[in-house]
């Protein structure tokens, strides 16, 4: 799929979307997934019995939330329980049905901007995206994207390193930057994926780079931004600026954008002040990636009427942050 034509300045729209899964997806997944190596086992949970089976299959709507917490000093916090944490939907405590810090199976989408303005950074982004990818487990599935005037998907999704570090490898650098088209195939591309593979639970994010803003993509920042409230994935940013650079207005557009992105769908953005931080960044995705919490709640409001609801996410340990999604948009039928 490729997309062209000059884009409409962005606009301040600000809202996010939670995923809305079955209990009985989620309930499977969660029996069939064994914590991580150096996951801590669950405690005040003991496992349903098996005879709720019937109950999970009857298709119960959850809100399903990946939680970050971070201390004072921005360290991840990895071991609370179920107890430490509190749901509010539009200032309504909720009753958390799921909770676990697994580390489920990711797909990622790695976003990689290859306009012209990238071409003397290229050696370093192609280095640091392959030492992203050499961290990734068999279980993950990444597919690797460059866009410039066009968005060119260079390796679907696999677990294939191999086919991974060749894509990699071919990245260069040519023509303007397409970004919001880059972010709009790649949240199709994960609902995709998804669809076709309905009872296979994982965390979807997409971690971008790019250097500059928008200059050629037929799709408008609103209409990004809307797809963004409607997907289930974490958008991480890495906004690249030339060393020696003044932040001019082009800049502060950029930088609004990725901000809006990356708060709205509960990832993160970051401005190195050198490209030879990629490396650190992208290692820090991956820390943060692997030390999530997946907590899910059934919503007491039983009102269908497509309206956005609002989410918060508190832990009861004194001097820490919890970061998710802002809300979803309820069923409408």
């Amino acid at each position: 799929m490729i997309l062209t034509r000059r884009s409409a300045r962005p606009g301040r729209a600000a809202a996010v979307v939670v995923a809305s899964v079955t209990a009985c997806v989620l309930a499977a997944m969660l029996s069939a997934q064994g914590p991580p190596p150096a996951a801590t086992p669950q405690q005040g949970q003991a496992p349903a019995p098996s005879g709720q089976a019937g109950a999970f299959r009857s298709g119960i709507e959850l809100v399903s939330l990946d939680v970050t917490v971070t201390d004072g000093a921005g360290r991840y916090v990895t071991d609370l329980n179920q107890a430490d944490f509190s749901v509010f939907e539009d200032g309504v405590k909720q009753d958390i049905a799921f909770f676990t810090r697994t580390s489920l199976p990711l797909s990622l989408s790695l976003l990689v901007d290859s306009s012209t303005s990238m071409d003397e950074k290229m050696d370093t982004v192609r280095k640091a995206a392959g030492g992203f990818v050499a961290r990734l487990r068999p279980e993950d599935r990444t597919q690797i994207v460059a866009f410039d005037s066009k968005v060119n998907v260079l390796v679907p999704f696999t677990s294939l390193h191999a086919d991974l570090d060749r894509a990699i490898a071919s990245l260069s650098a040519r023509s303007s930057t397409a970004l919001f088209n880059a972010v709009y195939i790649a949240l199709k591309e994960l609902k995709k994926s998804k669809a076709e593979k309905p009872d296979d639970l994982r965390r979807e994010a997409i971690i971008l780079l790019t250097d500059g803003q928008d200059t050629s993509s037929l799709l408008s920042f609103e209409e990004v931004l809307e797809q963004t409230k409607r997907s289930e994935t974490a958008i991480y940013a890495i906004g690249l600026r030339a060393e020696d650079s003044d932040i001019g207005k082009g800049y502060s557009d950029a930088e609004f954008v990725l901000r809006q992105l990356t708060n709205q769908s509960g990832g993160r953005v970051f401005f190195p002040k050198a490209v030879a931080e990629l490396a650190g960044i992208y290692d820090q995705i991956w820390q943060e990636l692997s030390s999530q919490y997946l907590v899910a709640y059934s919503s007491r409001n039983p009102v269908r009427n497509g309206l956005w609801r609002r989410v918060s996410v508190r832990t009861d340990r004194p001097d820490t942050v919890s970061r998710t999604r802002l809300g979803y948009y309820a069923p409408s039928r």
